[in-house]
């Protein structure tokens, strides 16, 4: 399974975004994650469709903030993203009639839920604003 940054690299072009007086075009905010404009406008459209950013074409166009990063949780953004997977553990599919392996699937899938339940409750907790005060 590749690693996912996406919710890293988000929210390092946000606190960026939210110090500029003006949009910012996709190719800025490649430069400052060194990737290409296009990747940025792919990852950035989840957002504006969840109404966190918005987007204008043409001259002086580019993406602005929706709302504050106050108003703005971590969780938003891991949701706008599409909820990546946290672990590349998965259920052990090929035995699927043997009790042994379901049972070895429940306890699995079960602890596998409880972190992502504690992970998003973390994200919840926490707004845009006040990773940069940490």
């Amino acid at each position: 399974m590749r690693a996912d940054s996406r919710l890293p690299r988000v929210l390092h072009a946000l606190l960026h975004m939210a110090k500029m007086d003006r949009p910012a075009t996709s190719e800025e905010i490649a430069v400052m994650l060194g990737t290409n404009a296009t990747v940025v406008r792919r990852t950035l459209a989840g957002l504006r469709d969840a109404e966190l950013l918005t987007s204008t074409k043409g001259h002086g166009g580019g993406w602005s903030l929706s709302r504050p990063l106050t108003e703005m949780s971590l969780l938003d953004l891991y949701s706008a993203l599409g909820s990546p997977e946290l672990f590349a553990i998965a259920p052990d599919d090929d035995q699927p009639s043997c009790l042994l392996a379901q049972a070895a699937n429940t306890a699995t899938n079960d602890a596998l839920h409880a972190a992502r339940q504690v992970f998003e409750d973390r994200l919840a907790a926490l707004t845009v604003a006040e990773i940069v005060r940490a």
